[in-house]
């Protein structure tokens, strides 16, 4: 390490940070969002941040992305756990390195297990180090794709690679969730003073409902065909069944079962074509708008037709930073009692039992005839994501552990 008290000390100047991140930077969705945030809040704070990712991905403005060759073969691979992410990997690793010898950063900031893997070697290597974004478990995950059999002999080996990132390579660890660092520590032996919580945050100033004038939503609603005479149900995220995609669809067919006059407004991907034909088969498609893909830019205008928000992730070891979207905006929200939203939501969610889809129904329900509670609510939490989950903050965070690091 550098001496602190030479001109070129990190600890007198703006850091040098490389990223690695194992997936299509930037997509719409979940850990995205992190690493774009994160960035953007160092970049405010002065420091400079290399993005090393897959060929694939949106380029974001003002973000040094740096990304692998394509594939010699033809592949749209699905988002999650898939065998050709090993390809994937293995590219990424080697455009690490090269990026790694040409930015010689002061840190490493590994994504993902996989970031943390290709991080690890290199921050050995360069003798610089490096900080783990765990969001969540990697072998829960691919539990939750169906890309591994827990009973299963690759399951075993999956697990003990997965104990060994989180114990061995990083010199910190940032986890996107109290319960996660809870996880690391008693399932996987990661020490307690190697942990730093970093929840996800919510960009309060674009989520917030006083940026749309009445007038904006009411020609949105007419553009998405949404019935201007009902409430309006909002789930923004993948559709996946581990993300309980197929549990809204179900719950709008018992709330239009039980005669309930509200609209279902279903933004993400992918997999439209599958829910739209089970919301068909159910005879509630025309409860239920799915839009697609809804760039990220947008998400704030398109979430505000909400009047209720729906969080129907199952998932115990994941981030759920939907929920922080819904909080910024000032809406009550359904959700299932997991630890994280528990984290999030503290008192003001409303919970029910993990998979009890009738349950989430009659939940939806009694905030559809009670407009004094989902204002109430409502208002608690974005005074509750305002003071809690501030973006900035984070920044100041994670550069404040960097500081450490690099001294």
């Amino acid at each position: 390490m550098v001496n602190p008290s030479t001109p070129e000390s990190p600890a007198k100047r703006p850091l040098r940070v490389l990223m690695i991140a194992p997936t299509s930077f930037f997509s719409d969705y979940g850990g995205h969002i992190r690493i774009l945030e994160e960035t953007r809040a160092l970049q405010n704070l002065g420091q400079q941040v290399a993005i090393v990712t897959y060929y694939k991905g949106s380029d974001m403005p003002g973000l040094d992305i740096r990304r692998t060759a394509p594939l010699p073969w033809n592949t749209n691979y699905e988002v999650g756990s898939s065998r050709h992410k090993i390809a994937f990997d293995v590219y990424l690793a080697a455009q690490s390195l090269i990026e790694a010898l040409r930015f010689r950063p002061d840190v490493i900031h590994g994504h993902m297990h996989e970031g943390a893997l290709i991080g690890g070697l290199l921050s050995r290597l360069l003798r610089v180090p490096m900080v783990f974004d765990f969001q969540g478990s990697l072998t829960g995950e691919m539990v939750d794709h169906g890309f591994l059999n827990p009973a299963g002999r690759i399951y075993r080996w999956a697990y003990r690679l997965e104990r060994f990132i989180s114990r061995r390579l990083a010199h910190a660890v940032l986890t996107s969730s109290l319960q996660a660092g809870t996880l690391l520590r008693d399932e996987f032996g990661v020490r307690s003073e190697a942990i730093h919580p970093l929840p996800d945050c919510a960009d309060i100033i674009r989520f917030d409902q006083e940026r749309f004038a009445p007038e904006q939503k009411l020609a949105l609603k007419k553009q998405l065909g949404i019935p201007l005479d009902r409430p309006i149900i909002a789930y923004l995220g993948l559709l996946t069944d581990y993300q309980g995609a197929h549990h809204l669809v179900e719950s709008a067919a018992l709330l239009k079962q039980a005669g309930e006059q509200c609209h279902f407004l279903v933004m993400g991907y992918p997999s439209v074509e599958r829910y739209l034909e089970m919301a068909r088969h159910l005879s509630v498609a025309d409860n239920i708008t799915f839009t697609g893909k809804v760039e990220y830019r947008d998400a704030p205008f398109y979430l505000s037709l909400g009047d209720i928000s729906l969080a129907p992730k199952m998932s115990t070891t994941e981030g759920s930073g939907k929920v922080l979207n819904y909080m910024a905006l000032a809406q009550p929200v359904v959700a299932y009692d997991t630890p994280v939203h528990r984290e999030y939501l503290a008192d003001l969610g409303c919970y029910v039992p993990v998979g009890d889809v009738s349950a989430f129904a009659e939940s939806i329900s009694a905030l559809i005839h009670d407009p004094e509670r989902r204002r109430y609510l409502g208002e608690r939490l974005r005074v509750r994501a305002t003071e809690e989950y501030s973006w900035g903050r984070a920044g100041e965070q994670i550069l404040e552990l960097y500081r450490r690091l690099t001294i």
